[in-house]
């Protein structure tokens, strides 16, 4: 870290986490995240206008969090970093209105970047100071988004290989888990029965790997057909009047998730010629997802990179690590009249 290193405030609210993060270049100095997953436990699922109220309500403790935890105060910063998107609409104006106030405010340069190239971004803060090599093949699983990426370069050139055709992988945990009798969020509650099961139990489809589909959907995913197995699984055994074997159900159900994933992720780092593979997003603190990706990138020779599983999920720190790179390298802020967009696509890192 060095002195002459932009330092820069990243505000991250384009889902139900409220987060905010300080970096001095490359180096992270805060990140702070109020989540209102539990508000929205009671209905299964994210729900728009209660994750904005939600971030009315905390962006200011938070941004006051993360400016003690880094010790310094807006006047220090150089710049402001903002997700303007993709994601949800209403939650994406709360922290777009929020950083143009304080951008104005504080008369700081403001950078409008893109959610899912800062999920690239945050391998750039690994506590081994290791650099993030490019080329990569990056997949990205989180709640709302699965994508296949091809980074060139991480601010000019992003290339997306394919992406979920119908459910995200975690929509799909979450579903599952509901039938399954298990709370919201599902991931981290299939993680936990799955343990006690058997990956093998049930053959489970592997959507669009098969010759036809790949085809037309070479990296393109799909979990919905997935859903709906696991559902008419339970219901043939319900109907039947048998106990579900519910570890063993969230085991294969896991099993087939994290199959298609790594199969698609690996597939295109031979295909491409690209020897590394950077995981990110929320689905990647799931255990198994990691364990298989560890196991299949060893045996092809691929290196593996995981960000630090607190800065894998939503966070204010890999926004303002991507704020940090375009002041680096010169880039121009961007202009104030930029707005909320919730379907920016991942080949922008910055927001026009």
């Amino acid at each position: 870290m060095s002195a002459t290193d932009p330092l820069v405030l990243g505000i991250e609210t384009s889902c139900d986490e409220t987060g905010i993060g300080i970096v001095r270049g490359r180096t992270l100095l805060a990140n702070v995240i109020a989540s209102s997953m539990d508000e929205h436990a009671r209905y299964g699922g994210v729900v728009p206008e209660i994750a904005a109220r939600a971030h009315l309500e905390a962006l200011q403790p938070t941004l006051e969090a993360a400016l003690a935890e880094a010790g310094v105060t807006l006047d220090d910063l150089d710049a402001i970093a903002v997700t303007s998107g993709p994601g949800l609409a209403g939650a994406l104006m709360v922290g777009v209105g929020a950083a143009k106030a304080l951008a104005l405010g504080a008369g700081k340069p403001l950078y409008a970047v893109n959610h899912l190239v800062g999920h690239v971004g945050a391998d750039v803060l690994r506590d081994d100071g290791s650099e993030i090599e490019l080329p990569t093949i990056a997949l990205l699983v989180s709640g709302g988004h699965t994508s296949l990426l091809h980074v060139r370069d991480l601010l000019d050139d992003v290339e997306l290989l394919g992406e979920t055709i119908d459910d995200a992988a975690g929509e799909a945990f979450d579903k599952v888990a509901r039938l399954l009798g298990l709370p919201y969020p599902g991931g981290p509650q299939i993680d936990r029965v799955a343990a006690d099961g058997d990956p093998e139990a049930i053959r489970f489809p592997r959507g669009l790997t098969l010759p036809k589909d790949l085809a037309q959907h070479r990296y393109d995913f799909s979990f919905s057909g997935l859903k709906t197995a696991v559902a008419r699984h339970v219901e043939k055994l319900q109907n039947a009047g048998s106990d579900v074997p519910t570890a063993d159900v969230a085991a294969s159900f896991r099993e087939a998730v994290v199959d298609v994933l790594l199969t698609k992720a690996l597939a295109a780092c031979a295909e491409l010629g690209v020897p590394r593979l950077l995981l990110g997003g929320g689905v990647v603190a799931n255990a198994r997802v990691r364990q298989v990706a560890a196991e299949r990138c060893a045996a092809a020779g691929i290196e593996l990179r995981i960000p630090p599983l607190a800065l894998c999920t939503d966070n204010g720190a890999m926004i303002a690590a991507l704020g940090a790179e375009l002041a680096s390298r010169g880039r121009a802020p961007s202009p104030l009249g930029f707005g909320a967009d919730s379907t920016l696509p991942v080949t922008s890192a910055q927001a026009s």
